[in-house]
């Protein structure tokens, strides 16, 4: 049987297709999410860094599924899924993010999460030593959308994963925080992770 050239290109064009299908749907991943608390609207895709937006990937470990994997220095949170694969975020963060190394576990989650700033920053700041009561969760909250917080032997580290509401800076150092994702990011790791989860930070060597 023959094939003719324009039946050849056809098949080209949708196996093409068929491919680019494959990929993340980035635009569905940063969709507006009206049913939240606090409604989200959608993130301008444009605006984030293909390499920071959320992906599956090849990802060797011996981690068991479920873990969470977070590479400081490389900014990338990865979500372990199994069989050398993972769920990649771009992460930003804090001066607290970059003072704890080694392993810990989900002590619980939090939706819109209230926030209270550390006796450091009350003593540094006045605007501080006025939400010694903590800040409501919302939009304007530094915690975001959601928090996952690390304890290790029953205590809490006072180490968070958390949203952010300022999503320019993903992929950055930043003075303050701990380790920040965008508001959607953050609700889908929440979604995916059970309490008690391993979770692993790595640091930079000397």
């Amino acid at each position: 049987m023959s094939l003719s050239r324009r039946g050849f290109v056809l098949g080209v064009s949708a196996l093409l297709a068929g491919c680019a299908s494959s990929g993340p749907d980035h635009r569905a991943n940063y969709a507006a999410i009206p049913a939240e608390k606090f409604p989200l609207p959608a993130m301008p895709i444009d605006k984030i860094d293909p390499e920071l937006r959320r992906q599956q990937v090849s990802y060797a470990s011996s981690y068991s599924p479920g873990t969470i994997v977070v590479d400081t220095p490389a900014r990338r949170l990865y979500y372990i899924l199994g069989d050398n694969q993972a769920m990649r975020y771009g992460v930003g963060v804090g001066r607290e993010g970059l003072a704890f190394a080694g392993g810990a576990y989900v002590g619980r989650k939090a939706e819109w999460p209230s926030w209270t700033p550390t006796e450091n920053m009350q003593r540094r700041e006045e605007r501080y030593r006025k939400l010694a009561g903590g800040m409501p969760g919302g939009p304007n909250n530094p915690l975001g959308a959601r928090a996952i917080y690390l304890y290790r032997s029953g205590n809490d580290t006072h180490f968070r994963i958390h949203g952010t509401n300022q999503p320019q800076s993903i992929g950055l150092a930043m003075s303050s925080g701990c380790i920040r994702m965008l508001n959607h990011d953050v609700i889908d790791l929440y979604e995916r992770v059970e309490p008690g989860a391993q979770v692993v930070v790595i640091q930079a060597t000397a």
